[in-house]
C-alpha cells in the first residue's frame, strides 16, 4: 500500500481512487475532529461531507502533498464552524452512545467526555494535538493561530482538565494527557 504523501501526490494530479483510499484513510481522524467541534453525528456528517466535497474540489491547490491531512482537517475545522454559526446554537454536551465494549475503551470514552466539557476553543486544540497527535506547528496553521496561542490554550485546557478530574497540581506538576 502506498504511503499517503504519494496518494495526496497522484490525487492531485486527479487520481479519483488515490483521493478516496486517502478520504477513507483519514476517516476516523476527520469524525473525532468533527464530533469534537459541532457533537451531533448528523452535523458530523454533514460537515465531513462538506470538507471532503470542497477537498475534492480544490486538491489541485494543493501545494505540499506531505500536508494533505493538516490541509483537510484545516478545511474540516471551517466547515464545523460555518456550520456552527449557521445553526446559531449552543453546543451541547456528547450524548453518548454506550455499546458492549472493553475497560479501556471505557476509559477512553470518559476521557473524551471530560475533553468535550471543554470550551470549543481548547476542545479543538487538545482534540488536535493530544487525540490526533498533531505537532503544535500544524495545529497553528490549522487553525489559523500563532503557534504561542496554541501553547497558552493547552496549559489552560490541561489545568482545566485536571481540575475537572480532581487531580493535584502540586510542586508545579502538569496534566500530560
Amino acid at each position: 500500500m502506498q504511503q499517503p504523501e504519494q496518494l495526496a501526490a497522484r490525487a492531485c494530479k486527479g487520481d479519483k481512487d488515490a483521493f478516496g483510499t486517502l478520504i477513507r484513510t483519514y476517516e476516523a481522524p476527520l469524525y473525532r475532529v468533527a464530533k469534537s467541534i459541532v457533537h451531533s453525528d448528523e452535523d458530523c456528517a454533514d460537515a465531513i461531507q462538506e470538507a471532503v466535497l470542497k477537498a475534492y474540489r480544490s486538491i489541485h491547490s494543493l501545494r505540499e502533498p506531505k500536508y494533505f491531512k493538516t490541509w483537510l482537517v484545516r478545511i474540516l475545522v471551517n466547515e464545523c464552524r460555518t456550520l456552527l454559526r449557521k445553526k446559531k446554537q449552543t453546543v451541547p454536551f456528547v450524548e453518548l452512545q454506550h455499546s458492549k465494549a472493553e475497560a479501556s475503551e471505557y476509559e477512553h470514552i470518559e476521557t473524551l467526555e471530560v475533553v468535550n466539557a471543554l470550551e470549543e476553543d481548547l476542545r479543538i486544540v487538545v482534540t488536535l494535538f493530544y487525540i490526533e497527535d498533531l505537532p503544535l506547528k500544524e495545529v497553528a496553521d490549522m487553525l489559523d493561530q500563532p503557534v504561542g496561542t496554541v501553547k497558552s490554550r493547552l496549559f489552560r485546557a490541561r489545568n482545566k482538565l485536571a481540575d475537572m478530574l480532581h487531580i493535584s497540581r502540586e510542586n508545579g506538576k502538569e496534566l500530560m494527557i
